[in-house]
């Protein structure tokens, strides 16, 4: 099945690339754990991210960015302590930072989902040659994004990690072309085909 053979490493993965990946997001909380997850994955594996996913539930209250926002040392403790977390504060005060830079954009905009999906007009990006399998690891989209984003005060937020959550989230249908969440997702929701935008590596 192409470049979504990824998909069949485990079980957790399949489930994640048949219900979540590429599908596309407008609910503020799920795009805040789509975010946080990507943060939480920088060095580490995505196999390891869907294993600890309940236990980082637990810890951030479900993605609550109200609650996390509020969060403050005894917190960061707390988490770090829970069996299973992973031991990095400085992802996990990312996290907290993260929330607070969160609700300013909410505050602006009307809704995360609203900033993020203006860069787009609101629709699913279909890169030509993506589909066959030239896929980059981050592109023009995501280092835009990735500096504005810096620029508000975001952290673990570089174009590798927002290109991989513009995948996550929807903003950019990268299935292969004969995986049958690709036409899924163009059948469902709004797409624009684009030419390639300034890519750096590939998988």
């Amino acid at each position: 099945m192409g470049h979504c053979d990824w998909a069949f490493a485990s079980e957790a993965d399949k489930i994640y690339h048949d219900s979540e990946w590429g599908v596309p997001v407008h609910d503020d909380r799920l795009m805040f754990e789509h975010l946080s997850l990507e943060c939480l994955q920088c060095g580490l594996s995505w196999g390891l991210m869907l294993k600890k996913r309940d236990i980082f539930r637990q810890c951030f209250e479900n993605f609550d960015y109200d609650k996390i926002a509020a969060f403050g040392d005894e917190d960061v403790r707390r988490i770090i302590n829970t069996e299973g977390m992973i031991r990095s504060e400085r992802k996990i005060r990312a996290i907290i930072n993260n929330a607070c830079r969160y609700r300013q954009i909410r505050e602006e905009f009307g809704s995360f989902c609203n900033y993020l999906w203006a860069y787009t007009e609101g629709k699913t990006i279909l890169y030509r040659g993506h589909a066959g399998g030239a896929i980059p690891v981050s592109n023009g989209l995501s280092l835009r994004i990735s500096k504005d984003l810096k620029k508000r005060g975001f952290k673990y937020i570089g174009a590798i990690t927002v290109y991989s959550h513009l995948q996550s989230c929807g903003i950019i249908n990268d299935h292969a072309l004969d995986c049958p969440c690709y036409r899924k997702i163009n059948d469902n929701y709004p797409t624009a085909e684009m030419m390639p935008d300034n890519e750096t590596g590939h998988i």
